[in-house]
């Protein structure tokens, strides 16, 4: 992607035209243009080149767009790291990436000069950005060339560096472009996936490629998400479950006008049919999907296509993608069969930065990727994620999908969510384990939940224990943090030997 050339397009084509609104302020494409060739200036006055790199420690701003679009104009690679980071993980990853410069704000509980004193690469810690006048940058950047190192784990162990080049910023547009058909009519609201995570770096990405307008939330809040969608005529959102969850847990969340809608797209987790359902209700003009992607595959890579009503389903590959579903031995699976899910294509990463053991272990010799998730394919050709491998349970030898699980007791009418993970127990090697979230002022007991999931589940798929919670711990993405959930099972000392 030709970040520059593009910015200079659209600021000639549509001047005036609003690329993006923050804090309900519109900011036109000219602006952008200027304001994002005007950090490249300034940053290339400090010595940054085609190659370096450059970390981000901010949350989602306009001067955020600006940055990241100011580095990729001058052909460096950008290392966005997540505002809710601490110091410690701040530094672990800066050093791991290497980072010429770091772009940041002052925030509480972050000592940038202990951050640079503790890294050897790191020039300098930007804390006020500057725009420069100048003119545009010559530097000739190939497809090829290295543009963002995302980071996926590793922030305070071992770090893994996602690696996408210049080429692979193109696939996330084209991809929903092919599902959905963008245009610059087309408006897309953030609602708060930071820019540190694929998913938030696409709007940008559309709203470059297709001159459509975005809509910019710093962080998510349900009321706030539907008031932006009435009040600036959003046409398409994509967002994770548990933002669903959240929207749906307003009173008043059907009495918005949400008639400006194409297209509301899920994204990150095996969905809830019943709870997508509800929330169509809200916007019955719209079209639901479902996605999948991950940020070692330049996220999206496939889309249920429009007019097939089976939202449960990820849907298809992309042109450029190809996949196929694989037995322990790498073997294919027929129709119907669980297996790992492998692709190969254009859009595959580089690499993990620094990490060429690490990248093979996920690449075969002839180019599949090994995502973790296990999927089925049906006999349409649609696809979908039963779970990921690490979700796996393995109760007395028989498999159980955590998402499965989750799904079947989010039917429960007096449940708002749940999520399983495994437990160890000495007699049958794990167990599933559900933490409950329960509607408002509903009552519900353990056994009242149990056999409702008899009527759904085998019996070794229910689980063994129950644990009655306020709400789901999550990451930055709106993703359950089943880490902290196996900590906190862990910390109680779960080796159970209890008989059903």
């Amino acid at each position: 992607m030709n970040i520059q050339k593009l910015l200079k397009t659209h600021a000639q084509n549509h001047p005036e035209k609003t690329a993006v609104v923050f804090q309900d302020k519109p900011i036109s494409f000219l602006e952008v243009k200027d304001k994002a060739l005007g950090v490249g200036n300034y940053l290339q006055a400090k010595g940054v080149a085609k190659g370096d790199k450059v970390a981000f420690f901010l949350p989602n701003t306009a001067d955020t767009i600006y940055s990241i679009l100011g580095v990729l104009c001058l052909g460096a690679c950008i290392v966005p790291l997540d505002y809710m980071l601490t110091e410690e993980e701040v530094i672990n990853f800066i050093n791991h990436s290497q980072a010429k410069l770091l772009i940041t704000q002052p925030k509480k509980g972050i000592d940038f000069n202990r951050v640079k004193d503790s890294c050897p690469s790191l020039k300098e810690v930007i804390t006020e950005l500057k725009y420069e006048e100048g003119g545009e940058t010559s530097t000739e950047i190939s497809e090829s060339d290295l543009a963002a190192i995302f980071y996926t784990s590793g922030s305070t162990g071992h770090p893994k560096g996602v690696m996408l080049s210049y080429g692979h910023l193109d696939n996330p547009p084209q991809t929903i472009n092919h599902f959905l058909g963008v245009s610059d009519k087309d408006i897309f609201l953030c609602g708060g996936v930071p820019f540190s995570h694929v998913g938030g770096l696409v709007y940008i990405l559309l709203m470059l490629k297709f001159a459509s307008g975005l809509v910019l939330m710093e962080r998510f809040h349900p009321l706030e998400f539907l008031k932006n969608i009435q009040k600036h005529k959003a046409t398409i959102f994509c967002i994770v479950p548990a933002m669903y969850v959240a929207i749906l847990s307003l009173k008043e969340y059907d009495k918005f006008d949400l008639a400006s809608l194409r297209f509301a797209v899920v994204f990150g987790a095996p969905s809830s049919l019943v709870l997508l359902k509800r929330f169509h209700k809200a916007c019955p003009k719209a079209e639901l999907s479902n996605g999948w992607g991950l940020t070692e595959t330049a996220a999206p890579n496939c889309m249920l296509p429009p007019g097939i009503d089976k939202i449960q389903s990820i849907g298809k590959f992309a042109p450029g993608m190809s996949a196929k579903i694989v037995d322990e031995n790498e073997k294919p699976v027929t129709v119907g069969q669980r297996g790992e899910l492998l692709v190969k294509g254009k859009a595959v990463m580089l690499g993990y930065y620094k990490e060429p053991q690490l990248t093979k272990e996920v690449m075969t010799a002839d180019g599949w990727f090994k995502t973790g998730d296990v999927a089925i394919l049906d006999e349409e050709g649609l696809y979908y994620i039963v779970g990921r491998k690490k979700e796996m349970i393995k109760v007395a030898g028989e498999i159980v999908f955590s998402p499965e699980v989750e799904a079947v007791i989010q039917k429960h009418p007096k449940v708002t969510e749940a999520a399983v993970i495994g437990v160890s127990d000495r007699l049958r090697g794990e167990v599933p384990k559900a933490f409950i979230v329960v509607k408002e002022s509903q009552v519900i007991d353990e056994q009242e939940l149990k056999e409702f999931l008899k009527e759904h589940l085998a019996h070794f798929k229910i689980p063994h224990y129950f644990e009655f919670i306020k709400e789901l711990p999550r990451n930055r993405t709106g993703k359950v943090d089943k880490q902290t959930l196996k900590r906190s099972a862990s910390a109680l000392g779960h080796q159970h030997t209890k008989e059903e």
